[in-house]
């Protein structure tokens, strides 16, 4: 009998994590929820400073609220390209296999994820920026074309 409760309770555990997980891994693709970055004050500074200045068009697309509705994220378009301010700095960053791009000025790591999804993360700045491209959107890169003028802007160099 305790073999089964115990089994019981590390299925409900497992499950518990997998689905807090999945909440975090797919919503930077809608428009639902999307976890919003806890950064200290200066950061969080830098990130006010560059909502101020975002596009109201990225790569062609409308931008929109995004729940929690905050000044560190922002999206465009339906699935949500989604922009997370003052997110940790990737580990990716610390590979040198981790492959990166130049828009305009400003660095970004570029990550595969799940179902076809590109995570892009501003790489030497004082403040990490996280673009997340939904399958849909993840051919071009034009969005970062559209975010390097405003992140070079307000967010200086380490």
């Amino acid at each position: 009998m305790k073999i089964r409760r115990r089994t019981a309770l590390i299925t409900v555990s497992a499950v518990a994590c997998l689905s807090a997980a999945a909440v975090y891994a797919f919503s930077p693709g809608t428009d639902e929820q999307v976890a919003v970055p806890v950064p200290d004050a200066q950061v969080a500074a830098y990130c006010v400073k560059l909502h101020d200045q975002l596009p109201d068009k990225v790569n062609g697309l409308s931008r929109h609220d995004l729940k929690p509705q905050s000044d560190l994220t922002a999206g465009w378009g339906d699935p949500a390209i989604v922009l997370r301010c003052g997110v940790p700095r990737p580990a990716a960053d610390n590979s040198t296999a981790t492959d990166a791009v130049d828009v305009d000025g400003v660095g970004w790591s570029i990550e595969p994820q799940p179902g076809g999804s590109f995570r892009l993360t501003t790489t030497l700045r004082q403040a990490y920026v996280e673009v997340v491209l939904p399958k849909k959107w993840a051919g071009d890169l034009g969005p970062l074309t559209d975010l390097a003028g405003p992140v070079k802007k307000t967010i200086p160099v380490i």
